[in-house]
């Protein structure tokens, strides 16, 4: 199918990006570990970078590629482009504006931010003087995104998905000038960090801009108008931009919360880190070309290929997602030891963020079924229900956190942020159902039941061999050393899943080579 040409080069793109990112953060612990520069650096990056997933990661594409699609194909390319700039233009307008104020009521904002670090007065005036240099980002990357969904309804995947990768480049640049200059753990090199950031950006704005045009749709800059079509789009918008982003809202109410625990905002950060690489490669890569897809189909009339495309979706992100997220809960330990503990990220700092990963691992395949669900939503312009649900489950997740908070610290944070995900998960999936618009053939069932059972047989094989290689896992052996015995463990827990599912029949390579093929 070509969903999974167009996923598989998403997801390729995204691979390469969150590898890039695994560098990057890599070098970061390094410099500047779990202290109070990173907890300043992690609620600046943060809040801007919500905007680059809410945006990037299809969200705002939830609303503005029906209807940008729409123009295109029953009115044509110039009523398409025109639409566009519409569009351009009152985006560019409002975040401007939010742009200034953010800018002049940061101290103030910083209080809902990151409300635990009032108690520390220079962590805070850094948290801030941070947020203002990396606030311009949002500007960036919302007009990054405005673009991404002009493509991707012109079935152009590529630029988009490879702007990320110029983030990623950008910064393991800044971390090896600063690792060369011997800046070390102190604010001048957060300060670079984030201008890093807010250049990354721009870079990225000109990147998709150069693509739009090489494409055909150049979107020129207009004086903003307040049309029926930008109604439509705001009335669409702001529920799709609530409900395609929630696990990322999540994270943000978790940083807020985690700010009142010293180091706890950059231990979350690390193990979200690792759960974004099957989150990004999976989920987001088929999200993203799901909703056009979808969208197509339902013009046409074709209910059959809508409920392959969802079936399929969901069988092949489950059969990806579920042997990585139990493979997260058996091993975190080694996966942050030899990824990050090095430098200023020391020993208790790999307990702390292992612990996070395997309660945001947990979660893993609600996350990555939201992204799937949510189109069949959107592709029918209706963002009010997802939306709905979202709310719920940024109640759940507010709740969970502040009453496990107390007694479990970081990871009841996180473990609120995975029931909030199952809950988000099972309402969309739910709905879907009872509305008609989703029907779980007999294949996708009996697929999820061998792909569950596979995947805790392997669990159970790697708490085996983690146990047995545990002593191993300590800095007192070299990077090298242990970087082989993870792998081992990794390669042995693959040749379990997979020999399992092979020999069941839910592991067919030629089929799946098939699926990825241009038709």
């Amino acid at each position: 199918m070509q969903l999974f040409k167009s996923a598989a080069t998403v997801g390729g793109l995204t691979m390469i990006s969150r590898l890039l990112g695994f560098v990057r953060d890599v070098m970061m612990a390094a410099v500047i570990g779990t202290g109070p520069v990173a907890d300043a650096f992690v609620v600046a990056f943060r809040f801007p970078n919500l905007f680059r997933r809410l945006f990037g990661e299809g969200a705002f594409n939830s609303a503005f590629v029906p209807l940008f699609a729409k123009r295109l194909e029953g009115d044509g390319p110039a009523a398409a482009r025109d639409f566009g700039e519409e569009v351009l233009a009152g985006l560019l307008f409002v975040l401007l504006t939010v742009l200034a104020i953010a800018e002049i009521a940061m101290p103030w904002l910083m209080y809902l931010f990151a409300p635990g670090f009032a108690s520390e007065p220079g962590k805070f005036e850094l948290a801030v003087t941070l947020t203002r240099i990396a606030f311009p980002y949002l500007v960036f990357m919302s007009l990054v995104a405005l673009l991404a969904g002009v493509l991707n309804s012109l079935h152009r995947f590529t630029a988009a998905a490879a702007a990320p990768i110029v983030l990623n480049i950008v910064m393991i640049s800044v971390l090896a000038f600063i690792t060369l200059a011997g800046w070390g753990n102190t604010a001048r090199t957060g300060k670079a960090l984030v201008w890093g950031v807010s250049a990354a950006g721009a870079v990225q704005l000109v990147m998709l801009w150069v693509a739009c045009r090489r494409a055909g749709m150049p979107l020129k800059l207009r004086r903003p108008q307040m049309t029926d079509r930008l109604r439509r789009l705001i009335a669409l918008g702001i529920p799709g931009v609530v409900a395609g982003g929630i696990t990322q809202l999540n994270l943000v109410i978790s940083t807020i919360i985690a700010s009142l625990q010293s180091s706890a905002p950059s231990w979350l950060y690390y193990a979200d880190r690792i759960y974004q690489l099957p989150l990004g490669v999976v989920g987001v890569a088929i999200g993203v070309v799901l909703l056009p897809e979808l969208s197509r189909s339902l013009r046409a009339g074709d209910d059959n290929k809508v409920r392959a495309t969802q079936n399929r979706s969901v069988d092949i992100s489950m059969f990806l997602t579920i042997p990585a997220a139990v493979a997260l809960m058996a091993i975190p330990y080694p996966v942050i030891q030899v990824l990050f503990e090095r430098g200023a990220f020391v020993a208790s700092d790999t307990q702390a963020s292992a612990a996070a990963l395997a309660a945001f691992a947990a979660g893993l395949p609600s996350f990555v079924l939201i992204k799937i669900f949510s189109p069949g939503f959107f592709a029918r312009e209706d963002t009010r229900t997802p939306m709905y649900f979202a709310a719920a489950g940024v109640a759940v997740n507010i709740l969970a956190a502040l009453a496990l908070f107390p007694f479990f610290g970081h990871v009841g944070i996180a473990a609120g942020t995975t029931m909030a995900g199952w809950l988000n998960a099972g309402l969309l999936g739910f709905t879907l159902t009872r509305r008609g618009h989703f029907h779980s053939d007999p294949q996708l069932q009996r697929n999820l039941r061998l792909i569950i059972a596979a995947s805790l047989a392997m669990g159970l094989v790697l708490i085996g061999a983690d146990h047995l290689t545990a002593a191993l896992f300590n800095n007192s052996y070299p990077v090298l050393f242990r970087s082989l015995v993870l792998a081992m463990l990794v390669g042995i827990g693959a040749g379990v899943y997979f020999g399992i599912t092979y020999a069941t029949g839910v592991f067919r390579p030629r089929e799946l080579k098939q699926s990825l093929k241009r038709k």
